[in-house]
């Protein structure tokens, strides 16, 4: 029997879902070996299996692609159309032009993309982007009620950092004012902390670090400073999207729940985990996840989102707009709910949640699989073989796109 290797290194929520990650390859692979990331660690012969599960950063392409029938990684050489927000809108975009009835042209939302790296050149910047420009002159003369809102993105940020709420064009460009201005007082506390770190003796400093202890609370500081701030450098993320503002579907908690029975009707997305692999198969996970808002949704408007220009200290409260759980301090209670199980948390009937599944089952396959036909001119070097669908995982799409 051919002996099976893994090197596995998550760096992401290690404590967290390294284990997880371990647990199920014993549980289908029981006779993997299991490497550490260690450099004293002799590589293994070429023709030796091996699974590396690692940070994209660490993962060493020029092995795999010297030994491609040995080596399995957990990500794509090539993987921005998909994981970028600027280049996932531009691939879109490009596609529907050329394949006018895909799915993905009713799939997403009107958006558009730009860059800029100060806010003295936002006007510049927004030139070719209509839509944005329009929609924003006309609700000027528009009372809240009425405007069209749109949702801003920084194309390479992740867990919700950066993400704000506008409708018209004083409340974006007091959106960049506000982070310059943040931009500028960090560069001056940085420069504060260095003189510090200066003054400190350099010996005691060696020995805090040399037991790990160090290392550990420099990163502790550094993760509570970004839970602190949702705010960004402007110059270091000059690619933005802006996209209009999807009024939401709500579902209201049952009142005996362990959510405070005084929270209303919430605001929802529902997560799908998507499995990509070879040269190219996509398959779709059933179980899918409901991730809600932590507050109750109310509609968006200038005074409640704070990001009219007026005071920009402080972060606007977006916790009735945002299911990003990683923005969500505290209990997470209610807000993570399998899809099945709506109907145990909401106001919902199971035959509704059905009625959802079979509506919308196709249509999801279909948007999967119409995303990674977008992009397949980007994927053309992936490679693989072939695997058939289980019980859980429905093949959405099988396409050769080539080897080498």
């Amino acid at each position: 029997m051919t002996e099976i290797y893994a090197l596995l290194d998550y760096t992401d929520d290690k404590s967290y879902v390294q284990p997880l990650i371990e647990s199920a390859l014993h549980k289908h692979l029981p006779s993997l070996h299991l490497l550490h990331n260690n450099p004293t660690t002799p590589p293994l012969p070429p023709t030796t299996p091996l699974l590396t599960w690692t940070s994209y950063e660490s993962l060493d392409f020029q092995t795999l692609l010297s030994n491609p029938t040995t080596n399995l990684f957990n990500a794509y050489i090539i993987r921005k159309a998909l994981i970028r927000k600027h280049y996932l809108l531009h691939t879109i975009e490009s596609y529907v032009k050329k394949n006018p009835g895909s799915v993905l042209k009713d799939a997403t939302p009107v958006g558009v993309e730009f860059e800029v790296d100060y806010v003295e050149f936002l006007d510049e910047a927004l030139v070719e982007a209509y839509e944005l420009v329009e929609s924003l002159e006309r609700n000027e003369g528009e009372g809240e009620k009425g405007r069209e809102w749109w949702i801003l993105k920084p194309g390479m940020s992740d867990r919700g950092v950066g993400i704000r709420l506008f409708s018209t064009m004083g409340e974006l460009q007091g959106i960049f004012e506000g982070w310059e201005e943040e931009s500028e007082e960090e560069e001056e506390e940085e420069e504060e902390e260095n003189d510090d770190d200066d003054d400190e003796d350099e010996d005691e400093d060696k020995a805090t670090r040399s037991d790990g202890e160090g290392e550990e609370d420099i990163k502790t500081s550094t993760d509570d400073k970004e839970k602190k701030s949702t705010g960004i450098i402007t110059s270091s993320l000059r690619h933005f999207v802006a996209q209009i503002y999807i009024p939401p579907f709500l579902l209201t908690p049952k009142p005996n729940t362990n959510n405070p029975s005084n929270i209303g009707p919430r605001k929802f997305h529902i997560r799908t985990y998507v499995l990509a692999y070879s040269a190219l198969k996509i398959y779709v996970y059933k179980n899918m996840l409901a991730l809600f808002a932590a507050k109750e949704y109310t509609p968006p408007s200038s005074s409640t989102l704070n990001n009219n220009g007026d005071d920009t200290s402080e972060p606007p409260d977006l916790s009735a707009h945002l299911t990003n759980t990683c923005l969500q301090s505290g209990v997470h209670d209610g807000s993570v709910i399998p899809f099945w199980n709506l109907p145990e948390f909401f106001i919902i009937d199971q035959t509704k949640v059905e009625e959802w599944y079979s509506q919308t089952g196709e249509e999801e396959k279909e948007l999967v699989a119409g995303l990674f036909e977008g992009v397949v001119g980007v994927v053309k070097t992936f490679f693989g073989e072939k695997e058939e669908e289980d019980g859980r995982m429905v093949k959405v799409l099988d396409v050769d796109v080539g080897g080498f």
